[in-house]
């Protein structure tokens, strides 16, 4: 069992909030995660048409069957249940962690939540195991971990082949969540647009040459998309605006949030990963992922961005929230001056344009290298204290 970076978080939310919702895609350790931390709850899954048949016909019965504490898995397959937990709530409004909900189709859970639920339940987004957890295990290798990704079965079971396993979480995931949420005509064409996105992983998004390289209409690329997103498979970067982003490029990246599953749609195998033209793309996602993790378990309040404008100067993570850091994303063994180009040149033209906020030295390049060490341009580190990134500054 690997510990989580989460449970503090969870455990002390629990204290402050009578609902907590945890929500993240399909495997990655939600229910094991919260029956380990939290043994007293009893649990109950609507992925069983019954249970979800009876929560969404006759919510009373159902509570009657599962009093509170407990845990409701999948509960977005029953959506009437939403306001008749709110009733049960407030007949005892300062009783803490009475529920524990869990959902992987994030906009369809979150509608729920702020329509019927606003300021009694606390969100809290569940990712893949990151390398912060996996490392102490002392059996992760960091090139195993690209390619593996951060699935929790695929590292419960390390011999567990990698690539039958995502096959069929992808065709779990196409006949499971994407009828649900979407009414996709054609499964094939959409595993067809998944597999394209793959290839655009790290860049920034356009949906008009993703749609004519399927075959269908930008308006359904963008569709697809939304589902992709809203069962938490892929996370949307926007470009940062200010007053030196007037000639900003207003396109976000994309990125998966699982490597490994990359890896599986791109057919990039263990071998073949180091000289991989996507090798790059992949580090900078795991990058920004792991921020992503660190954040939300530490319940910091860091917001992410890209730098990109029309002149050719680019920045691949900007993280406001209790000062501002600049990164650069490396897949190189050690960083060097050279790293920090496009961040100098941002300072630059921050400098001249009296921005402040992106002038300041708090520069990092995030490389594979197992130590922190300054550069005269600023912070060179490795993916195991990124924490120390997201530290106030």
């Amino acid at each position: 069992m690997v510990s989580r970076i989460y449970d503090n978080s969870i455990t002390s939310l629990l204290k402050f909030y009578p609902i907590l919702a945890l929500v993240g895609a399909r495997q990655t350790g939600k229910t094991t995660l919260l029956q380990r931390l939290l043994p007293e709850f009893s649990y109950v899954t609507l992925d069983l048409p019954s249970e979800a048949a009876l929560a969404e016909q006759d919510p009373e019965l159902f509570f009657s069957r599962h009093p509170a504490p407990v845990i409701i898995d999948e509960v977005q397959y029953a959506p009437g249940l939403f306001r008749h937990l709110k009733a049960l709530v407030d007949l005892d409004r300062h009783r803490m962690g009475q529920y524990v909900l869990t959902g992987s189709q994030k906009f369809t859970l979150m509608k729920e939540l702020s329509d019927s639920l606003a300021g009694r339940v606390c969100l809290v987004g569940l990712e893949g195991l990151s390398w912060a957890e996996l490392m102490p295990t002392g059996g992760a290798q960091l090139m195993t971990y690209l390619r593996r990704g951060g699935f929790p079965e695929l590292w419960r079971v390390p011999e567990l082949p990698s690539d039958g396993w995502f096959a069929s979480y992808v065709a779990t995931y196409l006949e499971r969540d994407v009828r649900q949420i979407l009414n996709v005509g054609d499964l094939r064409d959409f595993e067809r647009f998944i597999r394209v996105l793959a290839t655009r992983h790290g860049q920034q998004l356009d949906l008009t040459a993703l749609g004519n390289a399927v075959g269908v209409t930008g308006r359904t690329a963008k569709a697809w998309l939304s589902v992709l997103e809203a069962s938490n498979q892929v996370v949307l970067l926007e470009p940062w605006y200010g007053n030196v982003g007037k000639r900003i490029v207003k396109t976000p990246k994309v990125y998966f949030a699982d490597s490994g599953l990359v890896c599986w749609l791109l057919g990039i195998g263990q071998e073949q990963l180091p000289l991989s033209p996507f090798v790059g793309a992949l580090w900078e996602g795991v990058v920004f992922s792991e921020l992503r993790r660190l954040t939300q378990a530490r319940g910091l309040n860091r917001t992410f961005w890209y730098y990109r404008d029309n002149v050719g100067i680019e920045v691949d993570f900007l993280v406001l929230g209790e000062g501002a850091r600049l990164l650069e994303c490396k897949w190189s063994a050690q960083g060097s001056a050279e790293d920090f180009q496009g961040i100098r040149k941002l300072r630059t033209l921050a400098e001249s344009s009296a921005n402040s906020e992106l002038a300041l030295r708090n520069a990092w390049v995030v490389c594979r290298t197992p130590n922190t060490y300054p550069t005269t341009e600023g912070q060179v580190c490795g993916l195991a204290d990124l924490m120390t990134v997201l530290s106030p500054v």
